[in-house]
């Protein structure tokens, strides 16, 4: 095994971020000269035609001298995407059983119980065209 294919394999902090058919790693790794670095795993699961499955990866490898300069610009873009979109997540409007949640406090058993009473009394009457009188 080669040294580098041995040093990829080394992790020293790990951690996993599960997110649908995606997942992303978050790996300390060390260099040759014993000084870490960061790569940014994303890992998505694609079905295949015969139910079998793979996976595709893509991989970042962060340094610290580009830290602070790469936080400093993903805050900041996800910052304008929240300010401009909020935080709903739009696409899971797309899915067939997407029911939206809404802020609005329950209605009080009072207040179910006048709507429903309001309800009843309005069905009770039929609409009337005053050319009819």
């Amino acid at each position: 095994m080669h040294n580098n294919e041995m040093m990829e394999k080394e992790e020293i902090y790990s951690k996993v971020l599960r997110a649908g058919r995606r997942t992303y790693f978050f790996d300390v790794r060390s260099t040759k000269a014993g000084d870490y670095y960061l790569t940014i795993t994303e890992s998505k699961k694609f079905t295949n035609d015969d139910g079998s499955f793979h996976y595709k990866k893509h991989k970042i490898y962060l340094y610290k001298e580009d830290f602070s300069e790469f936080n400093s610009i993903l805050q900041e873009m996800t910052d304008y995407v929240i300010a401009e979109k909020g935080d709903e997540v739009i696409s899971d409007r797309h899915q067939k059983d997407f029911k939206k949640e809404y802020d609005a406090p329950a209605p009080t058993t009072s207040q179910t119980t006048e709507e429903t009473n309001s309800e009843a009394a309005e069905s009770r009457f039929t609409d009337i065209d005053f050319d009819d009188i």
